[in-house]
């Protein structure tokens, strides 16, 4: 019997706004590059692999600021050139720092309250497992989140990124689960799905872009309004 659902929050809950595709397609454009919105989110669900593959073992939060620049040099060129624009290093260094000084906030997907409150009302215990070195108490409550929460573990407070099990047992730990009467839902096969699998957990993998990776070995939904039925059928 499943008895607690669990969430990565970026890219799952939430995401920035402005759009990032925006801002980058702004920042190519004072650059002379063209490129399209589309071509930029398949962009980013190639690159985000890299970038949560160089943050589980070293986090990017650790590392000094010129090697964080140098990553996410690397980063934005994969970006632009799985967007069908190869660039130089040099060039992709100015694209980032650029798209990087306009100021972003987090908003929910529009199907996550509405997600959220099904899970509730349907008595399922409700948390956030992420990476996000962030204070999350106060950031969810900033975004509206935090009166649908019942836990909320980050990778800053048990000292491991997903997905490393220490993180995902902490999750468990709040919520008083065996690991098979929970669900982790999340974006990445590697962090998510495999994190928690690794533990026992059952994992859900959320394809937003529908550019995510194939082969994930647990179910995938293209919205969070498709998991209330899910958890029907896994329960």
């Amino acid at each position: 019997m499943i008895k607690a659902v669990s969430f990565d929050f970026y890219n799952t809950l939430v995401r920035f706004w402005p759009p990032l595709e925006e801002i980058q397609q702004a920042a190519c454009h004072e650059l002379g590059l063209t490129v399209r919105e589309d071509d930029i989110t398949h962009g980013y669900a190639v690159a985000d692999v890299l970038f949560n593959r160089e943050n589980e073992d070293r986090p990017l939060s650790s590392r000094s600021e010129k090697d964080r620049l140098e990553f996410f040099a690397r980063y934005e060129q994969l970006i632009l050139e799985t967007a069908g624009i190869p660039v130089s290093l040099d060039l992709a260094r100015r694209v980032w720092k650029m798209a990087m000084s306009v100021p972003k906030d987090f908003i929910p997907f529009n199907d996550t309250v509405p997600a959220l409150v099904q899970l509730k009302e349907a008595g399922y215990k409700v948390g956030i497992i992420t990476n996000l070195r962030r204070d999350l108490n106060e950031m969810c409550q900033k975004i509206g989140l935090a009166p649908y929460l019942d836990f909320t573990v980050g990778s800053e407070e048990v000292g491991k990124e997903k997905p490393h099990p220490p993180i995902f047992m902490a999750a468990l730990e709040r919520v008083d689960a065996a690991p098979e009467e929970v669900v982790h839902v999340g974006d990445q096969v590697r962090s998510d799905v495999i994190g928690a699998q690794g533990v026992g957990m059952r994992a859900v993998l959320i394809d937003r872009s529908g550019y995510g990776p194939n082969g994930a070995d647990c179910p995938t939904i293209a919205s969070l309004s498709e998991l209330g039925e899910l958890l029907e059928k896994l329960d």
